[in-house]
């Protein structure tokens, strides 16, 4: 992790659907773990639903009892980190986990390497358990473009988003007292409500998977439609 003085300029970056297009595994691995509970698979619009809030909530939100809520959260997890079953997009023909189902959106990378070079601290926060978060980093070359990937627990202990953001507060030693400054940015009502409870604003990216008006709904600052403007809203923020 990059070291620096006080007053440091910190950027909180969600990563499903901020950083990557990950509908299709997320959405595939869910529907296979419902299928082998012998739950039902609700509709599309609420399966996008589940992108952004931790899984467990997303399970409970669709019914599924309290005491099969584990066993659900291990089953999705099993074909989103595990089991090969899914088309990889960037690889016809090869199977992958759900995880790797997944692509970073156009132009990202590019909008990290500027950020860099203005001297950002710039770290991924996401309800994602940090195991399968940085493995995901890794494998689309984002780890090499961020100081550092935090995301839930394993256990899920740490599951909201305000947890994840206080945990990555820790890590790095955040004190508004030296002079620091933090900036989320996301996609979802889970990162304008997690930014909100952490007295941070949030920058909304329209390009995610929020439903119309969602993130003015919850309070982002403002909100920007295309992948290239986010450099310019960072800067701009903290200028």
């Amino acid at each position: 992790m990059r070291q620096s003085g006080t007053g440091r300029r910190i950027v909180l970056l969600d990563l499903d659907g901020t950083l990557t297009k990950s509908d299709p595994g997320i959405i595939a691995s869910a529907e296979k773990a419902l299928e082998t509970l012998g739950f039902p698979v609700p509709d599309k619009s609420e399966m996008r639903r589940f992108i952004g809030p931790a899984i467990i909530e997303s399970m409970r939100r669709n019914n599924v009892p309290e005491d099969r809520l584990d066993e659900a959260v291990r089953t999705y997890r099993r074909y989103y980190s595990e089991e090969a079953v899914f088309d990889d997009p960037l690889n016809p023909g090869h199977k992958v986990p759900g995880s790797l189902a997944n692509s970073v959106y156009s132009g990202i990378p590019d909008q990290l390497r500027r950020l860099r070079t203005q001297d950002f601290i710039l770290a991924v926060a996401t309800c994602k358990p940090e195991y399968q978060a940085r493995p995901i980093c890794e494998h689309f070359g984002l780890d090499d473009l961020v100081d550092d990937v935090f995301g839930a627990s394993r256990d899920n202990s740490r599951i909201t988003k305000a947890s994840v953001i206080r945990y990555a507060f820790s890590c790095l030693r955040y004190s508004e007292s030296s002079g620091d400054r933090a900036l989320m940015v996301g996609d979802r009502w889970t990162d304008a409500d997690g930014a909100r409870d952490c007295s941070l604003d949030c920058l909304g990216c329209a390009w995610g998977y929020a439903e119309s008006g969602e993130l003015e709904e919850h309070g982002a600052y403002r909100v920007i439609d295309h992948v290239d403007d986010l450099d310019d809203a960072v800067s701009a923020y903290f200028n």
